[in-house]
């Protein structure tokens, strides 16, 4: 079974404004360096406002229709904007993900890599916020316990950022793990190793200047072993490529094999543990190079494994 792609060309509608790092071009560096693996490509659907429900309230998908402008941008916060076409590119975004585990879940694919904006993962339940709408990958997990009736989803955030958006929509439910690994102290302030819902959530902070060495050591350590004793049925990875030592966004200093490094292990266990089924949906990466060898990198492993 081949490794699926979702991706719209509504995602390009999403535009914010000159100078902001979470831009269209990021798409195209994406979309760019996969050419040539073998990927089944497919659309994403939008999102159905009852599996946005299962994160988010609906006073939050009111607000965040009513925001959008006639023309222009509206800015929600310093960080985050909309346009006249952020709206659907935030529905699909959600909605290719939840598609990406209908898929792997019926078995119409091995894995998955959702190939979307804008992002997700720092999307809380009512506010919007770090360049982020709505939940996609926790919306996602929710559908794969609710819909498909999973009882065990683990959710892999190494975005460089804390995934506080994630972790807020899951932190009460036990039957999704969340590890989100990410500098620290770094925006929006959150992850502490205290902080630990109902069991189910485990942040990994790393230090500025944290390299490859301390990365893989950390993994081996405090993450890897945390998804074996899970046993997920599913797994889900926030990927965001901005812990690369050339974003300009953070400090970590991850190379590009770090994240095939990453998405190898990560596969190891869900072939152990679930057979297989993986996942995956952009999140950060804000040098446009770095973030398109590294996903690259990451779904190369992806193909490898659903060949």
């Amino acid at each position: 079974m081949a490794t699926a792609l979702i991706t719209h060309k509504a995602c390009y509608d999403h535009v914010t404004p000159p100078g902001h790092p979470e831009q269209v071009a990021r798409l195209d560096a994406v979309l760019d360096a996969l050419d040539g693996l073998e990927l089944a490509r497919m659309p994403a659907p939008l999102a159905a406002d009852d599996d946005l429900l299962r994160c988010h309230t609906k006073a939050h998908l009111d607000a965040i229709r009513d925001a959008v402008p006639s023309e222009g941008w509206r800015s929600l916060d310093a960080d985050t904007h909309m346009s006249v076409g952020t709206l659907e590119a935030a529905y699909r975004a959600a909605g290719g993900v939840i598609r990406a585990v209908d898929l792997v879940m019926s078995g119409g694919a091995q894995n998955a890599f959702a190939a979307v904006r804008p992002p997700g993962h720092h999307a809380e339940q009512e506010t919007p916020m770090g360049f982020c709408f709505f939940g996609s990958v926790a919306t996602a997990a929710k559908h794969a316990v609710d819909f498909h009736g999973l009882k065990r989803v683990a959710i892999v955030d190494f975005d460089v950022h804390h995934g506080n958006g994630t972790q807020d929509l899951v932190e009460e439910d036990a039957r999704i793990l969340f590890i989100s690994s990410h500098q620290m102290p770094l925006w929006p302030g959150t992850g502490a190793a205290h902080e630990t819902g109902v069991g189910n959530v485990v942040n990994v902070p790393l230090p500025e200047g944290c390299g490859s060495k301390s990365f893989r050591s950390t993994y081996e350590r405090d993450v890897f072993p945390r998804i074996a004793g899970f046993k997920p049925e599913l797994l889900l990875i926030s990927a965001g490529f901005d812990a690369h030592a050339d974003d300009p966004l953070a400090g970590l200093m991850l190379g590009d094999d770090d994240f095939r490094w990453v998405t190898e292990k990560l596969c190891d266990l869900a072939d152990e543990h679930c057979d297989g089924r993986v996942v995956s949906a952009l999140e950060g990466g804000y040098d446009l190079d770095a973030l398109g060898r590294s996903a690259r990198a990451h779904v190369k492993v992806l193909t490898e494994r659903g060949a």
